[in-house]
This record gives C-alpha cells, sequence and structure tokens, in this order.
C-alpha cells in the first residue's frame, strides 16, 4: 500500500452533509442560526455547565475566558510551560504575566506539585491544560485555587468526552474551553466554546463575542467586544460531530492500545502513558518521547518519518523559550527541564480518526524502522 499518511485526517461521515444542507435550504447560515445554539446546549449537557458560549476558535475561547475573569495588568496567571502559545498570548496582551510549571515527566501535564512554590501576591488565577489525551490532576488544582482564593481556567481543548475521576472534563473551575479544530474529537473545521455555570460570566461572554451590542440600541456601544461568532454552518458540522462522540472515543482508544503493542518492544521509545490513578488516556494523538540515548532528536526523526510516507507533528515548544515572549522581557532565567526536553524529542505520529487499521501498522512499522537505523548510528 502506498500513499503518504498525514497526521490526521476528520471523519466526516455522519449527518455533516445533511445538516449543512439544511442551513442552505433554511438560509440560515449566520450566527443567528438554531445549529449553534443546539451546540452550546449539547456541550452544557457533555460537561454538566449551565451555559456553553460558542466561538470561532479554541484560541479565542482563551482570548475570552481571560476577558470575563477580569484578569488584568500586573496579575500573574499559573500555566503550563509545556502547552500551546495560545494559553499565554490572552494573558500577555492584557498586561498580565504568565508564571510557568514545569510538566510532570510521566503524563505530560501541568506538575501540580510546582504549584505551591509559584504563586505570591499577585497570582490571580491557575490555567490547567489537559495535553494530548491525559487531564491535569485536577483535586489538587481546585484544592490550592480555593486556598489561595485564585480563579481556575480548564483548558479542555484536547479533552471532549474525557474523564476525570469519573466527572467529565470541562466542567472544572470558573471557566472551561474547548477547541474544534479538525483534529479535535469533535470538530466545526474551525471554532471553540466557553463554558460556564455562573449566569453574569456567560452574559458576559455573549455580549463580549458578539461586539458589546446593546439590546435596545444594537450600535449604540458602551464597551468594546470583538466578533467572535461561530457561523450556523460550522455548528451544523459540530452537532453531527458530538452525536458521535462516545464513538469516536472508543475508535481513538483503540487505535492507542494498538500503537502501544506495536511499538512496546522498540527500542529508544518512551510511549504515552495509558492510565493514571485518576484517569484512563484516549490518546487524542499518539505521541512519542525519544530516550535520552537516541542519537537524534524529533526534528531528525520526524524527516525520516516524512521520507517513508508518514506524517508527524512536533511536540509544544515550551512557553518560557518562546522568542516572542522572550523579547518581552518574559521568563529570564526560568529552567523547566521536563517541558525542554519534551519539547526537543516528543512528536506524535498519524492520529485521525479517519486513520485506518493497515495505516496504524504502517505508521508503526516505519517508526520502528527509523529506530533501527538510528541504532546502527552509534
Amino acid at each position: 500500500m502506498s500513499g503518504f499518511i498525514p497526521v490526521n485526517e476528520p471523519l466526516l461521515d455522519g449527518n455533516e452533509r445533511a445538516y449543512l444542507a439544511e442551513c442552505i435550504e433554511t438560509g440560515w447560515i449566520s450566527s443567528e442560526g438554531p445549529f449553534v445554539a443546539r451546540l452550546e446546549e449539547g456541550m452544557a449537557r457533555l460537561t454538566g455547565r449551565a451555559h456553553g458560549v460558542a466561538v470561532t476558535n479554541g484560541s479565542e475561547a482563551l482570548e475570552l475566558a481571560v476577558e470575563i475573569l477580569g484578569i488584568g495588568p500586573g496579575d500573574e496567571v499559573i500555566i503550563p510551560a509545556f502547552t500551546i502559545i495560545s494559553c499565554a498570548a490572552p494573558i500577555v496582551r492584557r498586561g498580565a504575566i504568565p508564571v510557568v510549571a514545569d510538566a510532570d515527566s510521566r503524563t505530560w501535564t501541568m506538575d501540580v506539585s510546582a504549584l505551591e512554590a509559584l504563586v505570591t501576591p499577585r497570582t490571580r488565577a491557575i490555567m490547567a491544560v489537559h495535553i494530548y489525551g491525559l487531564p491535569v490532576d485536577m483535586e489538587p488544582v481546585l484544592d490550592f485555587a480555593a486556598r489561595h482564593g485564585l480563579s481556575v481556567i480548564e483548558d479542555a481543548a484536547e479533552a471532549h468526552g474525557q474523564m476525570y475521576r469519573g466527572r467529565p472534563c470541562g466542567s472544572f473551575g470558573d471557566v472551561s474551553v474547548f477547541s474544534f479544530y479538525p483534529n479535535k474529537h469533535v470538530t466545526t473545521g474551525e471554532g471553540g466554546m466557553v463554558l460556564v455555570d455562573d449566569d453574569a460570566l456567560a452574559s458576559a461572554g455573549r455580549s463580549k463575542r458578539n461586539l458589546c451590542f446593546e439590546p435596545e440600541r444594537r450600535f449604540v456601544h458602551r464597551e468594546l467586544g470583538y466578533n467572535m461568532r461561530m457561523s450556523n454552518l460550522q455548528a451544523a458540522v459540530g452537532v453531527a460531530q458530538l452525536e458521535r462522540l462516545p464513538e469516536f472515543i472508543a475508535r481513538k482508544r483503540t487505535m492507542g492500545e494498538r500503537y502501544t503493542q506495536l511499538l512496546a518492544d522498540v527500542p529508544g521509545l518512551e510511549l504515552p502513558a495509558a492510565e493514571t490513578s485518576y484517569a484512563h488516556n484516549d490518546y487524542w494523538v499518539y505521541g512519542l518521547v525519544l530516550a535520552d540515548e537516541v542519537p537524534a532528536d524529533a526534528r531528525e526523526v520526524m524527516r525520516r518519518l516524512a521520507e517513508r510516507g508518514t506524517g508527524t507533528r512536533p511536540f509544544f515548544y515550551p512557553m518560557h523559550l518562546q522568542p516572542a515572549f522572550l523579547e518581552r522581557g518574559l521568563f529570564a532565567g526560568v529552567s523547566c527541564p521536563v517541558a525542554e526536553r519534551l519539547g526537543e524529542r516528543g512528536f506524535y505520529i498519524p492520529s485521525g480518526l479517519a486513520l485506518t487499521d493497515a495505516q496504524i501498522e504502517r505508521s508503526a512499522e516505519s517508526v520502528a524502522g527509523v529506530m533501527v537505523e538510528l541504532a546502527g548510528v552509534r
């Protein structure tokens, strides 16, 4: 079998086509259409939240979360060093200061034991980010936040349908957010969601995503908002996807377990943890970390895999090493060795829902072949 195996390809063979046709036939293609509310209600039910606020993408969901919590100049927000820049950017844009916690070497999520050393009188919030299939250990985060009077933002962008100690991810903290990018369990192409229980936060979120139009006089504005509206077309795809979420999670777990079987005996690889004391991995992506003795970094292994027709993507590059932040004088002298190692030696292999069993076999064969090559380099 030939052909390049992409790192992700979404599965769109449910009711997506029918629901999109309904949007076109009725003329409801804007954010005023009924599928937006259906997606908001569906995500709120999934997480046990009172309110869902649909937005244009996951990054904007984080922007809105930081905005409605009133985080501003001089405030400090503790975030993981090992995450996407979308987590830190809204904090910096509002004049607040991101403070990074290193990653846990087994789960790749925030090392919650680091929180106590990072809190100061200026700390305002914690952003807990679920990473690559395993959630953050939320109980210590919530206990710590309660003791110090901090807000909690739960970034569940990669954790649709994931459970933590029997509770759904997206149900924790003051605000939780999701992304619906094409590589997520539920996609709308581009899209995101803010979920809250507090009525005032929900009202603020709905207003700010919609330019802060005044209800009585639409084009009179007392506040400056944003245009973060999700279209009915996007939401229609999301509603169809959400209908199949249990099936998608089961498929992801089967894929992850198969990769583990195929790669368990390949030397030089650290495989993702199958479970922790509080959650089972749902393998949003199947990540690999090169052992220290492997004479190559992730970029070299990814290059060799591409030559074999296997798509990959690098792990996140740590926040405290990002040039955009260093140029602003942030993170001077900060060291997070676990996050740094993951950023240099981690990558993930094809993990999309449309991946076939044969493609899983081929991808694993490619990985094993590259590792054999590298073993002969010494």
